[in-house]
């Protein structure tokens, strides 16, 4: 007789040290904007205090196992000669990892788009079952309800299938959204000694691998705001660097809604990351500023844009990485104008808002 004999689970031996080491480096790359020499440094100094290395599998394996399995340019074959760069493979890496650390909650599913309320031509199907017309798609039939129709109509021994016993699985409309994350890259983001920039990456990175790849139907364009505002890639965003900025929150709207505009998908929407109120605007070719309280002249621009998204049904979702009281009347402010939502969130738990609110923006479909 064959079987199979199952016996407790013992772990193979002791994590390959390379993978160790690179779990760690990935960290370090996202903290030096991509710098690999800066973080190995770091990943040196680590290893000095906490051992992290063995006399067999030291930091030099590590970096040439880096350049062996295409993690990062050989810097002796450059043509243009300097160090040794992220390669693309690295940088997808560092997306994967992030969805990993930022949304450790998320479960497999299947790739698709944000559900709604109402049933139509989409891929996940509901319990519900109802009657073929004509011009359903044969993959939503229903085999088993078919074929038990079927018998009771014509019975077993004049078995036939006719169009009067097909069943159909009914599905969930399945809409698509169009995305932009804004990023403040303004010098506060560094402020007080404390790193905000390096988390914003983080989730920036795991919302771009989220989208991509299990809603690919959806679209996402990034953008960071300073004194201006300017689009980026996603494959930029561990590159990213606070400068020394104010915080033109209009002219990051701004140029959101001229992203949007381009996008054909009936459902938009704009999410931004920032720690402080808005402190710039420009006034033709000069540019306007005053980091002292709220502005009234500032806080005004920034309103306005927020009531025009609302017009265009394009809420915003705010997530606020600072809880000073008036910042927190700012973001009141500005969530009231537009009828969007605010998060105030610690810096540990800001995956976790973003993935939630992007799962949960299940919007209607526009007739």
């Amino acid at each position: 007789m064959i079987g199979y004999i199952f016996s407790e689970a013992k772990p193979s031996g002791k994590e390959d040290p390379f993978e160790r080491l690179l779990k760690i480096f990935k960290d370090l790359l996202l903290y030096t904007a991509g710098d690999v020499n800066e973080a190995i440094a770091w990943l040196t100094e680590l290893d000095k205090q906490y051992k992290l290395t063995t006399p067999e599998y030291g930091i030099g394996d590590f970096v040439e196992d880096l350049v062996a399995k295409g993690f990062i340019t050989d810097p002796e074959k450059n043509r243009l000669g300097g160090d040794s760069i992220p390669t693309k493979k690295m940088e997808g890496a560092l997306r994967q990892k992030a969805l990993d650390d930022v949304f450790d909650q998320l479960k497999k599913s299947k790739s698709g788009n944000h559900n709604t309320n109402f049933t139509g031509k989409g891929d996940e199907f509901t319990s519900d079952l109802r009657p073929y017309n004509f011009g359903d798609p044969m993959d939503r039939i229903a085999v088993s309800e078919s074929i038990k129709n079927a018998q009771i109509n014509h019975g077993l021994d004049d078995f036939m299938l006719t169009e009067e016993d097909l069943q159909i699985h009914e599905s969930l409309y399945q809409s698509q959204t169009s995305t932009v994350l804004m990023i403040d890259i303004s010098h506060s983001m560094i402020l007080y000694g404390e790193d905000r920039i390096t988390p914003a990456k983080r989730v920036a990175m795991a919302l771009s691998e989220l989208i991509t790849t299990r809603y690919p139907k959806d679209t996402l364009d990034i953008i960071v705001f300073g004194n201006d505002a300017w689009q980026i890639e996603i494959k930029d965003l561990p590159y990213l660097q606070v400068g020394p900025y104010h915080t033109n929150t209009v002219a990051g709207l701004q140029l959101a809604m001229d992203l949007l505009r381009k996008r054909k998908n009936p459902n938009k929407q704009i999410m931004m990351i920032t720690d402080g109120k808005p402190t710039c605007i420009k006034k033709g070719k000069k540019y306007y500023k005053n980091s002292m309280g709220l502005d009234r002249t500032i806080l005004n621009r920034t309103l306005g844009l927020a009531v025009k998204c609302r017009k265009l049904s394009i809420p915003i979702t705010t997530f606020m990485i600072a809880r000073d009281p008036y910042l927190v009347n700012f973001v009141d402010q500005f969530t009231k104008a537009n009828s969007g939502k605010a998060f105030y969130s610690s810096l540990q738990g800001l995956g976790e808002f973003i993935f939630m609110d992007y799962k949960q923006n299940k919007r209607r479909r526009k007739k």
